[in-house]
């Protein structure tokens, strides 16, 4: 059973999430949130279907929002009503992908 993250945790494992991360994630809405920009359509969908296909082996999903060249990710373990370990290890993922 995951368990939901207290604040102090978030806030360090935001911490080691951001050290060497492209693009800075943060909380926002008590879940974890950031927002990327990509050159192109085919560029952000690209990475959206990537990012499906290891969300799905996970069985965690993403909350997201496309519109061209931009996708905003929300990540939340709805069954403990916050952040969890599920949603740093999908944030750790969307950075490996970011950097590729």
């Amino acid at each position: 059973m995951v368990e939901k993250y207290t604040d102090v945790e978030v806030n360090e494992k935001l911490m080691l999430l951001n050290k060497n991360a492209k693009v800075h994630w943060q909380v926002k809405n008590h879940k974890l949130h950031i927002e990327l920009k990509f050159k192109s359509f085919i560029e952000a969908f690209s990475f959206m279907t990537q990012l499906a296909m290891h969300a799905e082996k996970a069985n965690h999903h993403p909350e997201w929002f496309n519109v061209y060249n931009k996708v905003e990710i929300d990540l939340t373990t709805h069954e403990v009503g916050g952040i969890s370990a599920r949603d740093m290890e999908l944030a750790n993922i969307i950075n490996q992908l970011i950097k590729s």
